[in-house]
């Protein structure tokens, strides 16, 4: 029997949901939000329907409890969206643009009867100039289409037959909707490049001049903005770390067009303490103590019921001595990751996998230790390889100017694995300042900046070599909790606890007999499995429902501290 479990939050949502300004570094005084209810149809065939029978409350996706309509539709489905709006009164500049946050997988949009765009990937924003197509009184239609029966585009843990680590599919619109005014000329993007003592700030338009006004700990500072970049150099600069997560808010004013946005100054490299390589935050090594994060929800399930469920998430996990968040095979909202930035909590970042999974090559054979395989013959579908590529592209442009995100993660596991030395090679001309693990897990290929393994079920070799060591999943202890529990009558994990206290006992030997002397020996980090229950599968830090945290600050705490010092000695 399957629970339908609501959120605290969840249960307190408001008729429009997810209010906060969708793009924390790049703000506008301009903001309306669609979120809300929307009528809503389903249907076979592309056509625009003469009729909505339904409602749906945006941002949530259709099989969400939170959506209204909790349930599922056909493989390969058409989902229609409609809303009438009427801007507010002194609201549109020159140009209108209408924004989503994400939708899976293809949407196209209709304004007023008129095709404005089209976009395919089902977990980044995009934007439609909608200004020639608006009147007094205006409709907007979103025809969305996902089909999980073609694995070419990214589709992370969704499955129509869920279970154990796979989950329910997500479908349709899972992020804000939103209007914006910009002047004729306007700043489209920002790409900042930080190191620990300067910001280049580039907006991509050599047309675009102006300022650029810092807030320091030491007062304002103004540098020009000529040709579209600005050159910031604070003086005795204040370096981001999960201690000091210190952020530079900045304005940019560039013609008719103002925006606000934010900089962290630090560095990452690999440095060589006591004859080891190690990962280094700031010069100085750095355990990375994390867990994993699918980012499921068990209301909403890729949106939480409010932004605030970012910073409880986070906040949790601090408490219990972890500084470090690997986001599994799921791109935020940009929210998540300005929630982190401002923090100090760090996050391997992974791409999104597509291709087809394989138990037996995938999971079973590389658990049992056949973990050597030639990628290059892997997933040799042209479209599933470019629709990869593109995907990991988008992530990144979306993504690097949050201070956060210090590590990306290209393949997991194998899954839609396929010439990793490349991979790493292009993902690197996209971001050479942070660490890339091109393959988490197994089939490691020889391009990459750490050596990441994972352990379930042992044997435990963590011998450090010439590359940083990560411990990138292990773990994944269960303790079931009455009254918390999606399915009861299934549990999924990779060991059992019927108390807390022994949950609690298991994980302090592990981190004693396991990670602590690894740590010692050369691991640079280790991300245990996981933040939260997902339903089936009960080995999270947390419930599902996001109620009960299972272990106690005073069993993790002294762990975080032990590990910490194992890296400085």
């Amino acid at each position: 029997m399957l629970y339908d479990l609501y959120t605290p939050r969840g249960e307190q949502l408001s008729e429009t949901p997810w209010q906060c300004y969708p793009r924390p570094q790049l703000r506008r005084e301009s903001f309306f939000h669609l979120n809300g209810d929307w009528d809503f149809a389903v249907s076979e065939t592309k056509s625009l329907p003469d009729h909505y029978g339904d409602t749906i409350r945006v941002p949530f996706c259709p099989e969400s409890l939170l959506s209204g309509v909790h349930r599922h539709f056909p493989e390969g489905s058409f989902l229609f969206y409609r809303r009438f709006f009427t801007l507010p009164e002194g609201f549109a500049r020159d140009r209108v643009l209408l924004h989503i946050g994400a939708a899976d997988q293809v949407l196209d949009c209709f304004v007023n009867g008129r095709a404005v765009g089209s976009h395919t990937g089902g977990y980044t924003a995009m934007t439609f100039d909608i200004t020639d197509t608006l009147t007094d009184h205006n409709e907007v239609v979103l025809r969305v289409r996902d089909d999980l029966r073609s694995p070419v585009l990214p589709y992370g843990k969704q499955t129509m037959r869920r279970g154990g680590m796979w989950y329910t599919p997500v479908s349709g619109i899972w992020q804000t909707v939103w209007l914006e005014s910009v002047p004729r000329q306007y700043v489209r993007s920002l790409s900042i490049r930080t190191d620990d003592r300067q910001a280049v700030i580039d907006t991509g338009d050599e047309t675009l001049c102006g300022a650029v006004t810092v807030r320091t700990p030491a007062g304002e500072m103004t540098c020009p903005l000529e040709k579209g970049r600005a050159l910031v150099r604070p003086d005795a600069p204040r370096l981001w770390s999960p201690a000091d997560p210190y952020l530079y808010e900045f304005t940019l004013t560039a013609g008719e067009d103002r925006v606000e946005s934010y900089f962290a100054l630090r560095r990452l490299d690999v440095r060589q303490v006591n004859g080891t390589a190690r990962l280094c935050l700031n010069g100085k090594p750095l355990f990375f103590h994390g867990v994993l994060d699918q980012g499921y929800y068990s209301d909403g399930l890729y949106t939480p019921a409010a932004p605030e469920c970012y910073e409880e998430d986070i906040r949790a996990m601090q408490k219990l001595g972890f500084n470090t968040l690997r986001k599994h095979i799921k791109v935020e909202p940009e929210e998540f990751y300005y929630q982190c930035d401002r923090l100090g909590m760090m996050v391997f970042q992974d791409m999104v996998n597509n291709g087809e999974y394989r138990f037996v090559r995938d999971t079973l054979l590389p658990t049992l230790g056949v973990q050597r395989r030639n990628d290059a013959r892997l997933h040799r579908d042209p479209d599933t390889r470019a629709a990869f590529l593109a995907g990991m592209e988008a992530t990144v442009a979306q993504l690097k100017n949050h201070p956060c995100i210090v590590l990306w993660t290209i393949f997991n596991e194998g899954w839609g694995q396929f010439e990793g030395d490349n991979a790493y090679a292009r993902l690197k001309e996209l971001d050479p300042d942070r660490f890339v693990d091109t393959a988490s897990g197994w089939f490691r290929p020889g391009q990459s900046d750490v050596d990441s393994r994972h352990i379930y079920f042992g044997p435990w070799r963590l011998k450090a070599g010439d590359k940083p060591l990560l411990l990138t999943e292990f773990g994944g202890a269960c303790l079931a909790v009455e009254g918390h529990l999606f399915h009861p009558d299934k549990a999924y994990g990779y060991s059992t606890c019927k108390t807390r206290a022994e949950l609690a006992e298991k994980l302090r030997r592990l981190y004693e007999t396991r990670i602590l002397p690894a740590a010692r020996q050369g691991l640079c980090g280790a991300i245990y499995t996981q933040l939260s229950d997902v339903e089936d599968e009960i080995n999270g830090l947390i419930t599902w429902d996001r109620r009960v945290v299972k272990v106690d600050a005073e069993t993790m705490q002294p762990l975080a501290r032990a590990l910490q010092k194992a890296v400085e000695e």
